[in-house]
């Protein structure tokens, strides 16, 4: 096993080890990929203030994030398909997050259910919502996730429709993968994915199949998933969702000022600024650019999270010093799953905690609550608002 210093080596071994649409799943955006790409490249544009002469002892990155205390300020994204990655993949991801002081949030379209990650935890864990045309289900959903005694909803409001995810459709992207020849012949390089996933719990999405009664193969699956985004949603509809629900709430997926203002008057504990890893709008700006507008207009009103783009510790620092109280990373996790199952989770989020801590100490700063603007050089037009 090589020596893992950063994201970046997990992903080469990730990339190595997981069936090509599954890599291809996590590492594309929609269309030309332009946001996917600026998502990270814009972190490059903040630069760090060094100080020295600081007293460096007793530095922490403990913190809260909706009042739930974290050993960082960075949860576990909702990712689909993560069973997908590495055998029984969201209950791994839950347990790593939990041993290591950090929330985890189980996606809708996860392959383990609510109730196979409840099963196998013990900390509360987040879980998230797509909004679906059947409301029975919907119901019946948020009904599992209060059973299963989710501390908080994240309701996901920036997919209303498919974004174009070209990859995804030409690698015929399905769980289980259908065996055409390309993908055969793909698998036959994976065999020790293959083996893994023979013990799996699940190959399919367990937060529906046994709970809709007209899926009853992987094409009836298909169809209804596709069918099923509700293009419909609203503030009305997001307001009636909070008070089915009743209790924590985030609402993923805010990338305007007006939007995280509404989402403010909603009463919502937290907003996260996203889009989507770039898996829907193409052409949007990056999450970290619209974030200083953004607390601009809501810092005092809701609390502010971040994601899409986040593959170091410094990028955390960054997000944290421009207003941010918490952090949501996806792919990094995803890419220490599937390189190394629990291990490689429990491998990202010390790579990222020893970055955050180290750059934060090297900028003078012993306690993440601390950082903020002054621990940045950022351009004079980042961040700023483009014609319209």
């Amino acid at each position: 096993m090589p020596t893992i210093t950063n994201i970046e080596d997990l992903k080469r071994i990730y990339e190595r080890r997981v069936p090509r649409m599954f890599f291809d799943y996590a590492e594309s955006g929609s269309w030309t990929e332009q946001t996917f790409r600026e998502n990270t490249s814009d972190f490059e544009d903040i630069r760090l203030r060094q100080r020295v002469a600081v007293d460096m002892t007793g530095r922490s990155t403990a913190s809260q994030m909706i009042g739930q205390d974290v050993s960082m300020p960075v949860a576990l994204a909702p990712v689909g398909l993560t069973g997908m990655q590495h055998a029984d993949g969201e209950i791994k991801a839950a347990k790593a997050a939990e041993a290591f002081g950090v929330p985890f949030t189980l996606s809708t379209m996860s392959i383990n259910s609510i109730e196979d990650v409840a099963e196998n935890t013990t900390a509360p864990f987040w879980f998230q919502l797509y909004t679906m045309k059947d409301q029975d289900y919907v119901g019946r959903l948020i009904q599992r996730a209060k059973d299963a005694k989710c501390s908080a909803l994240v309701i996901t409001l920036d997919l209303q429709i498919l974004g174009q995810r070209h990859k995804d459709l030409k690698n015929g992207l399905s769980a289980p993968p259908k065996l055409t020849p390309k993908t055969i012949a793909n698998l036959m390089t994976k065999w020790a994915w293959g083996i893994e996933m023979l013990s799996a719990k699940r190959r399919e999405f367990g937060n529906i199949v046994g709970h809709v009664d007209s899926i009853t193969d992987t094409r009836s699956l298909g169809t209804w998933t596709a069918e099923q985004f509700d293009p419909s949603l609203d503030w009305d509809k997001v307001e009636k969702l909070m008070e089915q629900w009743g209790g924590k709430v985030i609402l993923k997926g805010i990338l305007d000022a007006e939007d995280a203002k509404m989402a403010a008057k909603l009463g919502a504990d937290a907003i996260v600024v996203s889009n989507h890893g770039g898996r829907q709008l193409d052409g949007a700006l990056s999450s970290i650019r619209v974030l200083p507008e953004i607390m601009d207009a809501v810092g005092n009103d809701v609390e502010v999270h971040l994601d899409s783009g986040i593959r170091s510790g410094q990028d955390v620092l960054k997000a944290l010093a421009l207003g941010a109280k918490g952090t949501f990373i996806g792919r990094a996790f995803v890419y220490g799953l599937g390189a190394m199952g629990q291990n490689g989770v429990t491998t990202a989020l010390e790579v990222i905690q020893k970055e955050l801590d180290t750059t934060m100490a090297l900028c003078g700063e012993r306690n993440v609550a601390d950082l903020g603007r002054h621990n940045l050089l950022v351009p004079e037009d980042f961040g700023g608002r483009w014609q319209a």
